[in-house]
């Protein structure tokens, strides 16, 4: 009886432990309206994307829904317009995954919308396979995709009073690395049909969002766009909506019992979108709304400085 009660002690606390530490959570308690002010969500038809675009949504902003699909995004905008009574939510089509599709949607944007407030890069996925362009499927969406919107968009931001870009990283940066030669060579950071090298390759475009963020901010010093990069937290998401059977097998119960909801993950996105007084930390890595170290390799001043460079060649920039 002595030896149950004790592996039941341990399994509580490590249970425990996990809540307080990687399954941590928080609530953005801030009260800035966004009412008159423009917001792209990549990603907004569902998980924390979805979240995010509700509370802004019910703040007063014009949120653009950044999809590919365009199916799902207009139910999830059904979903928003009810639940916040918001008439201004709004689809336009975007595939990360294609550079001439993310040029399209910025034209189409700059052609329409007059003004942009917020860019928040959402989107993401776990995948094998490759994007329209031949590059990683999850270096091209997670990453190139992104990096080239925004670079297309910064000088809408720049016209506002205080724009900001926020872009989803994940503590799996910490994970990651970045062969510039096989990316050169090769167009990705990663790939493979088992789930360990596609884990991997996720890794490695997570820490390529949290470098663009740091290198983004050494650029946008002296004007009056911020930016900053997020840990949402562990979610339960669609995010491995790829994976095999037998590995959403192995996941799901994980993520039933320790994961959190959408809701909960996007409070640190929140935070760093409508938080006042944070335009010092510009560049900062966030985590349960709060700023948080990074490691070395998430702060490396030449390796940013060369995804950058690298970024700019392989979109087309220059």
């Amino acid at each position: 009886m002595l030896p149950l009660l004790v592996a039941a002690g341990v399994v509580v606390a490590v249970y425990i432990l996990l809540v307080k530490t990687i399954f941590k959570s928080s609530k953005f308690k801030g009260n800035a309206a966004m009412a008159g002010k423009t917001v792209i969500v990549t990603g907004g038809n569902t998980g924390i994307g979805k979240a995010t675009a509700l509370e802004l949504a019910r703040r007063g902003a014009r949120v653009i829904m950044a999809c590919r699909n365009q199916e799902k995004a207009e139910l999830a905008i059904s979903d928003i317009k009810r639940e916040t009574g918001s008439t201004d939510v709004v689809y336009m089509q975007l595939d990360l995954g294609s550079l001439q599709a993310v040029r399209s949607f910025s034209e189409t944007f700059l052609k329409t919308e007059a003004r942009l407030d917020l860019l928040i890069n959402n989107a993401g996925l776990v995948a094998d396979g490759r994007t329209a362009d031949g590059f990683g499927i999850e270096f091209g969406v997670n990453h190139l995709g992104h990096f080239l919107l925004t670079c297309l968009l910064l000088d809408r931001l720049k016209e506002g009073t205080g724009g900001r870009v926020v872009t989803l990283g994940s503590m799996a940066y910490r994970w990651g690395n970045i062969d510039f030669d096989a990316l050169i060579t090769n167009k990705h950071l990663g790939t493979g049909r088992y789930s360990w090298q596609f884990f991997h390759a996720y890794c490695n475009s997570k820490l390529c969002n949290v470098l663009f963020n740091h290198e983004l901010a050494k650029r946008l010093k002296g004007t009056n766009v911020t930016c900053y990069s997020v840990h949402p937290g562990v979610v339960k998401t669609e995010l491995s909506r790829n994976c095999s059977l037998w590995q959403r097998f192995i996941i799901e119960p994980i993520a039933r019992l320790l994961f959190l909801d959408p809701e909960s993950g996007a409070q640190t996105t929140l935070h760093c979108a409508l938080q006042e007084g944070i335009e010092p930390l510009s560049g900062r890595y966030f985590f349960c709304c709060a700023p948080q170290d990074v490691v070395a390799k998430g702060k490396d001043d030449a390796v940013a400085k060369k995804l950058w460079e690298v970024s700019e060649r392989l979109s087309g920039l220059f």
